[in-house]
């Protein structure tokens, strides 16, 4: 298997950031703005798991946090549902190792109703969002309704329950069987081969002393 270039990978988004940033609408067109900051947000967050993956942690945690701060800044106009925003900030600074940003970010969430929402997608950023706060038995009970549904992964679903739960045990199980999936499959958000929801995953593991230690060509080596 072919080593990435991940410095090509950065260079890539980063001109792909730049170029968003020069074609921004004004505040005249809130629709288009809010696309192209999320746009923005896809390509600083996949500079940053580039950057990580080359060994540049500095560099990277710079780049999480300018996709967190882009994807908040297009939620002010997004559509209702948009849980994806709140999610990317989540997870970009939970990766970042920037616990206080992520912290706000999860209240962030909360406020907009993630706890309280009826799609998938809103449970999962309510139930991330719940475990980056310490509140394990909330969260516990809102991943538990994941673990329900057939439009949601199971596994993920599985990983955020036994964390909530502090079962580390059925944690590493669900936590291989995520990575697996990303292992497997043959497209990647902005086509950057990372398996980021496991990074975010075992962040939160390794603060409940329940890290499952994995390793892949998919993660960092200091992951």
């Amino acid at each position: 298997m072919a080593m990435p270039d991940w410095a090509g990978h950065v260079e890539r988004e980063l001109e792909r950031y730049r170029d968003g940033e020069q074609r921004l609408p004004d505040a005249a067109d809130p629709d288009s703005r809010q696309r192209q900051l999320t746009r923005m947000g896809n390509a600083a967050g996949a500079a940053g798991l580039s950057l990580l993956m080359d060994g540049r942690v500095d560099g990277a945690s710079e780049w999480f946090h300018r996709a967190a701060e882009r994807y908040r800044e297009s939620m002010a106009d997004a559509p209702p549902g948009s849980w994806g925003r709140p999610i990317g900030a989540m997870k970009a600074l939970v990766i970042a190792g920037d616990w206080a940003g992520a912290e706000e970010a999860a209240r962030w969430a909360l406020e907009l109703g993630a706890a309280d929402a009826e799609s998938p997608i809103g449970r999962y950023a309510g139930s991330l969002a719940l475990l980056v706060l310490g509140r394990d038995p909330d969260a516990g009970l809102l991943a538990g309704s994941l673990r329900e549904r057939e439009d949601f992964p199971r596994d993920v679903a599985d990983a955020l329950a036994t964390l909530a739960a502090s079962d580390r045990l059925g944690y590493v199980l669900a936590a291989e069987s995520v990575l697996e999936s990303f292992e497997t499959r043959e497209e990647y958000l902005e086509d950057i081969a990372v398996a980021d929801t496991v990074l975010v995953l075992e962040a939160l593991a390794a603060r409940r002393e329940l890290a499952a230690q994995l390793s892949s060509p998919l993660l960092p080596s200091s992951s």
